[in-house]
């Protein structure tokens, strides 16, 4: 007997909260495989073309996945060590760089430095801080990022989950599209059509953009000379998924540190200035055009709100389904939005009079 549209509605609606409970309670538990997903959505395209070639599926996967290994193991080996060392010496320098900015406020403004100001003993409480504190800040991360998923564990079983999910993605989704209500068959896959072109023009788009504008603000700032240019462009570049929010921490941490360093030349601090400039402009004019689009629908105070939203539930494997989740939801506001306007509570009997008297 076919169920009603309240009764399906009802059924629905219980499943959504059930899994919403589910990933909740085993956010932790499911980082890896959520990961290893999300590795696998990525690569998907790249796997197709690689069979249009000729290759098989079992080929192409073999392929990607050695390469991503190859790719993977030099990061490690080059690139992770002076990230490191970069991060260390950033932490214990920023206590003598409040001490100079503290010098510098007493030398051109002493009245606001006097010893029982509150700017000076702000400033102090500052600089101690960051001793206590600096030296934990990085185990810190690393510890709310792994709290119940083993660094290992979460090494070992991501690639593997990734690895199969490559393999049997085509698979996987026609199974998927065999279980849909016949009866609502082209309105679902027209959803996930929606969905799959939000994320692919959002996340994808966005990941490349910022591979590329932390590349460049990486290697530039470091043949700039300035100091931490390594951390500080991967900085920028990572929370460029953020529309925004990248640019204006990378650009006021740089040139914060810019100043410090090239106190005595002030025209360096304006090629770190010009370096920010730059990397916006081709960001803005050809990077995001071309590669993430206009038609995406995630607006950048929606997409903030849902990654503090699932962070502060579920913690990093919240932020890690925020932006897929924001934009499914986007897409299913979008359609009701649509299903609103053309339905009978938008028109009223008004318009369907006046259509019955044409």
């Amino acid at each position: 007997m076919a169920l009603s549209v309240s009764e399906q509605a009802k059924y629905w609606g219980i499943a959504s909260i059930v899994a919403a409970i589910a990933f909740w309670a085993m956010g932790n538990v499911l980082l890896p495989f959520l990961t290893g997903m999300a590795i696998a959505y990525f690569l998907d395209p790249v796997a197709d073309r690689l069979e249009a070639t000729g290759l098989s599926r079992a080929a192409a996967t073999t392929l990607i996945t050695i390469t991503a290994l190859l790719v993977l193991i030099l990061m490690l080996v080059l690139l992770v060590p002076l990230l490191v060392g970069q991060s260390a010496a950033l932490i214990s320098a920023a206590p003598g760089y409040f001490e100079q900015l503290q010098e510098f406020l007493i030398a051109k403004f002493p009245s606001l430095m006097d010893e029982n100001s509150v700017l000076q003993k702000g400033l102090q409480s500052l600089t101690e801080n960051i001793r206590t504190w600096g030296g934990q800040l990085v185990k810190m991360v690393l510890a709310s990022a792994f709290t119940a998923v083993d660094v290992l564990v979460f090494v070992v079983v991501a690639p593997v989950v990734a690895f199969y999910m490559l393999l049997d993605w085509d698979r996987m989704i026609a199974a998927i599209d065999s279980w849909l209500p016949r009866d609502h068959l082209q309105t679902l896959r027209q959803l996930a059509r929606d969905i799959d072109t939000a994320l692919a023009g959002f996340v994808r788009g966005q990941l490349t953009v910022c591979g590329i504008l932390g590349a460049f603000y990486a290697i530039a700032l470091m043949l700039a000379g300035l100091q931490f240019g390594l951390i500080v462009g991967l900085i920028a570049g990572v929370l460029t998924f953020i529309p925004y929010v990248g640019s204006i921490i990378g650009g006021v941490l740089s040139i914060g540190l810019a100043l410090f360093q090239f106190w005595d030349t002030p025209w360096m601090i304006g090629v770190v200035a010009a370096i920010f400039v730059a990397g916006q402009s081709v960001e803005g004019n050809f990077l995001t055009p071309k590669l993430v689009g206009s038609s995406v629908g995630l607006h950048p105070v929606w997409l903030m709100f849902a990654l503090a939203a699932f962070g502060s539930m579920m913690g990093f494997t919240g932020m890690l389904i925020a932006v897929p989740v924001a934009a499914c939801l986007g897409v299913f506001f979008r359609f009701g939005i649509g299903q609103y306007l053309g339905g009978r509570l938008y028109k009223g009997l008004i318009n369907r009079d006046e259509g019955s008297d044409g």
